[in-house]
């Protein structure tokens, strides 16, 4: 073979590899997409991973040993499923909507009361089991408690066994609320042990605040104000690019307006999230000498204390602007 037919066939070689490359990478891309489009979850931060395995493991331990103590083995089989459901949203997603106490324990009870309800009186296991989770759901809307694992809950009154059916309405009582009581007071005091894990959301002491709102100049006060410049443009034509600009600016300045007294958020997960008020700043028409000094608040930093930075520092550090959670008004 001559160096020409080489150098050819190793072209030929090159063109069709990258060719593949392309085609696998192009096949690559659109299985991501479809993995997106079918709601696959954004990962945690490893820290929050790693605290949702611990807590909900050390939860069910607790869990399973009281369980067994009271319905046995076969009845603990039944029960602590529904509190391993649970256990994943309070440790895995505790500021959720579906993890507040007043879904764990009121969806856990009328789901129970339910599942009761259905075996005692249908006798056909399989349409009781059925009209156990359905009615279940029903309840848990009915009274704004949706939490999923009162569904495994109202089943288990049905298939639990005979030690569960023994058990009566007392399953509500004993092992249901007993448990759901157990595992809120571990993911109490497991979930505040971090400040940005804080359970229930009742607890946060920041929320965000609300957006300022942004004028927005209309054609009246636009022609009004070129006649006082005695500028003759017809507003219609100037008031959309004046408005642009000023969507433009807003979004080159950021959304934050940093301010003395205002708190603010990295909004970053786990141990590196903080919340920061600016207390005092030292202005200056140099970037680099306009000071501010912050005390603070909750989370990553709250051993000193106290910082002091450059006021662009502070705007690149902050991410949402936060208000005090209203303060309950004690009887």
């Amino acid at each position: 073979m001559t160096e020409t037919n080489k150098k050819n066939t190793q072209q030929c070689t090159a063109s069709l590899s990258s060719s593949i490359s392309r085609r696998y990478a192009r096949y690559l891309r659109s299985g991501l997409s479809h993995l997106h489009s079918s709601g696959i979850q954004s990962g945690a931060a490893l820290a929050e991973r790693w605290l949702a395995t611990i807590g909900g493991c050390l939860a069910i331990l607790c869990i399973a040993a009281f369980s067994i103590r009271i319905t046995g083995t076969l009845g603990a089989a039944a029960v602590v499923p529904s509190m391993g459901a649970s256990a994943v949203l309070l440790f895995a997603v505790p500021h959720g909507p579906l993890s507040q106490p007043w879904a764990l324990f009121i969806g856990h009870a009328v789901s129970a009361v339910v599942g009761v309800t259905c075996a005692l009186l249908v006798p056909h296991m399989l349409l009781a089991a059925s009209l156990a989770v359905g009615l279940a759901i029903g309840a848990m809307h009915v009274t704004r408690s949706i939490h999923p694992p009162g569904g495994a809950t109202a089943l288990a009154a049905v298939i639990g066994g005979s030690t569960i059916h023994e058990l009566g309405y007392w399953y509500v009582v004993m092992p249901t609320l007993i448990n759901c009581v157990i595992i809120f007071a571990f993911a109490m005091v497991f979930n505040n042990l971090f400040p940005w894990r804080r359970y229930p959301v009742s607890r946060i002491k920041y929320h965000p605040a609300a957006p300022a709102l942004s004028p927005q100049l209309d054609s009246q006060i636009l022609e009004d104000t070129l006649r006082e410049y005695n500028i003759h443009i017809p507003s219609q034509q100037l008031l959309p690019a004046i408005n642009a600009a000023l969507q433009k600016a807003k979004q080159q300045a950021g959304h934050l307006h940093i301010e003395l007294g205002g708190v603010y958020s990295n909004d970053k997960p786990g141990a590196d999230w903080a919340v920061r008020k600016i207390v005092d700043e030292s202005p200056h028409p140099d970037p680099e000498k306009h000071i501010v000094i912050y005390t603070v608040l909750e989370g990553n930093g709250i051993k000193r204390r106290s910082g002091s930075c450059r006021r662009y520092e502070f705007a690149a550090w902050a991410q949402k602007r936060l208000q005090a959670a209203p303060q309950k008004i004690k009887p």
